[in-house]
């Protein structure tokens, strides 16, 4: 029997790119999407993943404020946080580590490169 496969929730209003994610990390882990930031509260009341792929511009509340919750809430303050963003300018990537993000990915992203920094942060989680 192998081992349970790792669960990442992908928070992106843009339906390719969360397929694109998908198609670039493979079969080897669950996923649960959500395309705003309800959506993704709503899931994680049901799921605890082991990382989360956050966009930073979605509809209502942005990746920075989704990510600010989630940190200070005591059921969700350990998942490990990715920022996943087109956004690159410096402010932009001190305010999603500020705000509670372990990393920083651009788009578009490298996908050999986002494999490498989803396995290392799932290491991270793990501990």
């Amino acid at each position: 029997m192998g081992a349970k496969k790792k669960t990442i929730m992908i928070v992106d209003d843009e339906p390719h790119i969360l397929d694109l994610i998908k198609v670039t990390l493979g079969e080897e882990y669950e996923y649960i999407e959500a395309k705003e930031a309800e959506e993704a509260f709503e899931k994680l009341k049901k799921h605890k993943p082991d990382l989360i792929l956050l966009d930073i511009m979605l509809p209502g509340m942005d990746g920075f404020q989704i990510c600010q919750r989630l940190r200070n809430d005591p059921d969700t303050r350990d998942i490990v946080i990715a920022m996943l963003s087109a956004k690159k300018e410096d402010h932009d990537i001190l305010t999603g580590i500020d705000v509670g993000a372990v990393a920083y990915i651009t788009k578009p992203f490298n996908p050999y490169e986002l494999q490498e920094k989803v396995k290392e942060l799932l290491d991270i989680g793990s501990f």
